[in-house]
């Protein structure tokens, strides 16, 4: 997998924005990308050094339309934590 496949993109939620202060981003991620891969597109792409990638796959939300049930596809997110010198200035407010 090419590296800039691996990266979806940054997450931005209250709960990402309170892992931000602690050197901790949040990515979405490719489904098949391993931690090693996720480690080197962030370092290559963002120019940091990573300490740590901790990976999850979120399921996907069951909606009901009418009698049916419809689930939208599972996807997996990255939490990638930094050296304390490292930042990433992608997710600085404007």
């Amino acid at each position: 997998m090419h590296l800039y496949e691996v990266l979806r993109r940054p997450l931005i939620t209250e709960k990402a924005t309170l892992l931000k202060e602690g050197n901790q981003y949040v990515f979405e991620v490719a489904k098949g990308a391993t931690k090693p891969q996720i480690r080197e597109a962030v370092e290559k792409a963002f120019k940091v050094k990573v300490t740590t990638v901790n990976t999850m796959t979120v399921p996907g939300k069951t909606k009901k339309m009418g009698r049916r049930e419809i689930t939208s596809p599972a996807w997996k997110k990255a939490v990638v934590g930094l050296e304390p010198e490292s930042k990433i200035t992608f997710f600085e407010g404007v």
